[in-house]
């Protein structure tokens, strides 16, 4: 029991912290650089943390500049208050995604600028047997740990095969829909929690559609963004590097 527990929460924060930090913070909105080798020790940490749900970092980027050059409209590819369900907003979600990996849409230029790529590791993390083999391994975990009589453990498989969308469902709903709001940002983002260690800071929402490259997700003195205290941490370990002013309280300049 306490080894499923374990693995889940590993499970969860890493791949969690992956999405965050280099799928949001770096590829899609570049809030800080890092030299190339470390650009690729984090391709190969979010391959893996990711496991059978793993996105690539161009195709995310792209479909997230789109997100926030239309947040809440029409050509939104995410918004809630544009989809029936959750269910239809992250199956849209899905197959503009798969466009932009498989280059059946060219993107609006803009959306382009310095994209992170590495097509060996995207390309691995793309292929069915590849997820087919990460869901085999948590399947066999599971059957090694469950405790006997506690099958009902087995339900928790589904979280672990689609991690990455789950992350993303929960973001792009309830940040657009449940919560409350510091600033108006022309559209209906929110803050869902004040304290977010639920999602590692994206679920401050409507702070972060008001100031797109501001580091930092939490802006009021009662707010906390875990991921900016790790980047902190990077940062001065000389891992990543932030500009003063991404650092600063009061930057918000630009989208990505």
């Amino acid at each position: 029991m306490t080894a499923i527990v374990v693995f889940i929460l590993l499970h969860w924060y890493l791949s969690l912290f992956s999405q965050t930090f280099f799928l949001h913070r770096y590829a899609a909105h570049k809030m800080f650089t890092m030299n190339n080798f470390w650009e690729k020790f984090f391709f190969v940490f979010q391959f893996v943390t990711q496991g059978s749900s793993y996105l690539s970092p161009r195709a995310y980027a792209i479909l997230h500049r789109m997100h926030h050059a239309y947040s809440d409209t029409p050509k939104d590819p995410h918004s809630p208050h544009h989809s029936k369900n959750l269910f239809n907003m992250m199956w849209d979600t899905k197959n503009i995604y798969n466009d932009f990996l498989n280059y059946k849409k060219d993107p609006e230029e803009r959306f382009l600028k310095n994209l992170p790529e590495w097509k060996a590791v995207e390309n691995l993390g793309d292929i069915w047997l590849i997820r087919l083999a990460w869901g085999t391994a948590y399947s066999l975990f599971y059957i090694y740990f469950v405790p006997a009589g506690m099958w009902y453990l087995y339900l928790l498989l589904p979280i672990h095969f689609l991690m990455g969308p789950i992350h993303g469902a929960i973001v792009n709903w309830s940040g657009h829909k449940h919560g409350y709001s510091n600033y108006n940002a022309n559209d209906k983002s929110k803050n869902t929690f004040v304290w977010d260690f639920v999602c590692f800071g994206e679920l401050f929402q409507n702070n972060h559609h008001m100031y797109p490259k501001r580091v930092n997700f939490a802006l009021k003195w009662f707010e906390f963004d875990p991921t900016y205290q790790v980047i902190r941490l990077l940062h001065f370990f000389k891992i990543v590097k932030m500009q003063p002013l991404q650092i600063s309280e009061k930057y918000g300049v630009g989208t990505f």
